[in-house]
């Protein structure tokens, strides 16, 4: 099993207190945080699943979706394990909530070779690396080394993230970010109870995507499931827009996934119905597949 010892956590008596995201999960020694990566071993706090591979594959950056930046090129995306939400929704459960003891022996890589696969892969117009599929921010030993690296070979990193994550390791990773989609599940903190976020919910979001663009590229996803967020696209479109009206917005089709898979997908009028309500406030939005 792979593990590096953890950062942003306080001991507390044989339990530790992890503090990398709005959960502050206390963890009870032989016990992991609600995201199932960062452990208590000993009394000290330990990231499990360092440089764990679930998938790594060369797609085109609008996949992210990315469509303001570096439009036409590739990226090298890799993912890992484990999330610190539950949307029972999720569209990759198999890595980030249902995985099993096999992920401990799932391909293992360096932050080196990932910087290495980066560069080797650029004559197929890779411009570097996303941390996506799962939730990469629960990695985030992981994904600070490769980030640094990444810089260092010359190339780009690309985060796809719920931006769940508390200021201070935020700030911290930013530096070496070029881009980021960070998914803005709903707009309000009722909706974010339903996922999981114990606190936190979605101020905490909202502030990762206005810290986030001081920074760099931010485009915002929001996957609109019937029934559940229809009506908090209006005022998270207006909230966008108060920060900068040219913000990229996806809208995106839900499809039957997980604990939702007996719902039926979003109607293609729904979400264009909610893209024209969203342009009267941005500039840049986009409507996910309505075929």
């Amino acid at each position: 099993m792979n593990r590096r010892k953890a950062m942003f956590w306080n001991p507390s008596g044989g339990a530790v207190d992890c503090f990398l995201c709005p959960q502050f999960c206390k963890i009870p020694e032989n016990a992991a945080g609600i995201c199932g990566i960062r452990q208590n071993m000993g009394g000290e706090l330990f990231a499990a699943g360092y440089g764990l591979v679930s998938s790594a594959a060369l797609d085109p950056i609008e996949k992210k979706p990315l469509f303001m930046f570096n439009p036409g090129k590739n990226i090298l995306s890799i993912g890992g394990f484990g999330c610190n939400l539950r949307c029972p929704f999720c569209q990759n459960s198999q890595i980030s909530i249902e995985y099993d003891a096999r992920w401990q022996y799932s391909q293992s890589l360096t932050a080196e070779q990932v910087a290495e696969l980066a560069v080797e892969t650029a004559a197929n117009r890779n411009i570097g690396v996303a941390y996506t599929y799962n939730e990469p921010l629960v990695n985030y030993e992981f994904l600070y080394d490769c980030a640094r690296h990444v810089r260092e070979a010359g190339m780009l990193n690309i985060l796809v993230t719920n931006g769940f994550i508390n200021p201070e390791p935020l700030e911290m990773l930013l530096p070496f970010i070029d881009a980021m989609n960070i998914d803005l599940k709903g707009f309000s903190d009722d909706f974010y109870t339903k996922l999981g976020a114990r606190r936190g919910g979605v101020e905490a979001v909202k502030q990762t995507i206005a810290t986030a663009r001081e920074f760099c590229h931010v485009e915002v996803t929001t996957l609109v499931i019937p029934g559940e967020n229809e009506d908090e696209v209006a005022p998270l479109s207006e909230w966008l827009a108060s920060l900068d009206e040219n913000i990229p917005l996806h809208l995106n089709r839900f499809y039957p996934r997980f604990k939702y898979s007996d719902k039926m997908p979003t109607p293609p009028e729904t979400l264009l119905r909610l893209g024209e309500i969203a342009k009267t406030r941005l500039t840049n939005v986009f409507i996910g597949n309505v075929r």
